[in-house]
C-alpha cells in the first residue's frame, strides 16, 4: 500500500546532492514538479544559479560535502530556512579505472574514496536524525553493477562502490532500531535508506551525440528520477535496505 498519492509530495522538504550533473537535474526537476520544496546542493554558486535560477520550488545551495563541518553547516541552512527535512538523494558520482588490475593507483583510490565514501559518510551523519525523525524520510544512493561483476581494472570503483552500499545498509538498520525502540508501542517504520542500481546513466545529450549507439542496458536520467519520485510513496519497511535495479 502507498502512504501518498503517487507523484504527489507536496509538504516535503528533499534535498539532492550533486544536483548539476545530468541525473541530478532530472531529479530536482520530477521532485519539484510533485510538488516538493527541493534543496538543490552543488559546488559551484554560478553554475547552480544558472541551471535552476526561476524553477520554482528549488532552492540551490553551495556546499563542499566532503567535509563534515561543510555538511552539518548546510543541514542548519536548511533546517533553519524549511523547519524540516524529509529527503536525501545522494548523487555524487566519479569514476575511475584501468587497463588492468595491478594499474589501479593510489590516486585513483584517493579520489573514489574522497568523492564518492567520504561525501555520503558527512552528509550521512549530518541528515540521519533528521531523516529518522520526518514521518516520510527517505534516503537514497545510486550504486552500479560494477559491484557483483567488477572488472580487473575497476577494482576501485567496485570497492568503494560496495562499501557506500554498506554504509546504507547500516544506515537502514538504524532506522528499523530507531523506529521500533519503543518497548510498549513501538512506532511504525516511516523512513528508509534505498540503494538504487544501475549499470551506466544516459541523458538526452548523450543519445543525441551518438544517435547510432543503442546504450543497451543503460538507465536513462528521467527514469532515476521518476523512481526516485515513487521512494516516498511506498512503504517505508518495504523499501528499507533495498537495493533495487533500474535495468
Amino acid at each position: 500500500m502507498t502512504r501518498r498519492p503517487a507523484g504527489e509530495l507536496t509538504g516535503l522538504v528533499v534535498v539532492v546532492t550533486g544536483s548539476t550533473g545530468a541525473a541530478g537535474r532530472a531529479t530536482v526537476q520530477a521532485l519539484a514538479q510533485a510538488g516538493a520544496e527541493v534543496v538543490a546542493v552543488g559546488r559551484e554558486e554560478h553554475r547552480l544559479a544558472s541551471l535552476f535560477e526561476g524553477l520554482e520550488g528549488v532552492h540551490p545551495q553551495v556546499a563542499e560535502l566532503a567535509d563534515g563541518p561543510h555538511c552539518e553547516a548546510l543541514a542548519e541552512r536548511i533546517r533553519r530556512r524549511h523547519h524540516r527535512i524529509d529527503g536525501l538523494v545522494h548523487l555524487v558520482g566519479g569514476w575511475r579505472g584501468a587497463p588492468r588490475f595491478t594499474a589501479n593507483t593510489d590516486e585513483d583510490w584517493a579520489f573514489l574514496t574522497h568523492t564518492l565514501m567520504d561525501s555520503l559518510r558527512h552528509v550521512t551523519m549530518a541528515f540521519h536524525d533528521d531523516l529518522a525523525a520526518s514521518s516520510d524520510g527517505r534516503m537514497a544512493i545510486v550504486s552500479a553493477t560494477a559491484v557483483e561483476s567488477p572488472t580487473p581494472g575497476g577494482a576501485s570503483y567496485a570497492a568503494v562502490k560496495a562499501a557506500t552500499e554498506a554504509w546504507m545498509l547500516s544506515m537502514a538498520e538504524s532506522f528499523r532500531r530507531l523506529q521500533s525502540q519503543a518497548k510498549v508501542d513501538p512506532v511504525p517504520q516511516h523512513s528508509a535508506a534505498t540503494t538504487l542500481v544501475i549499470k551506466a546513466l544516459v541523458d538526452q545529450g548523450m543519445r543525441d551525440a551518438s544517435p547510432d549507439k543503442t546504450f543497451a542496458g543503460f538507465t536513462d536520467v528521467r527514469d532515476l528520477a521518476a523512481r526516485v519520485v515513487d521512494l516516498f510513496t511506498e512503504e517505508a519497511a518495504d523499501i528499507n535496505g533495498a537495493r533495487i535495479s533500474l535495468i
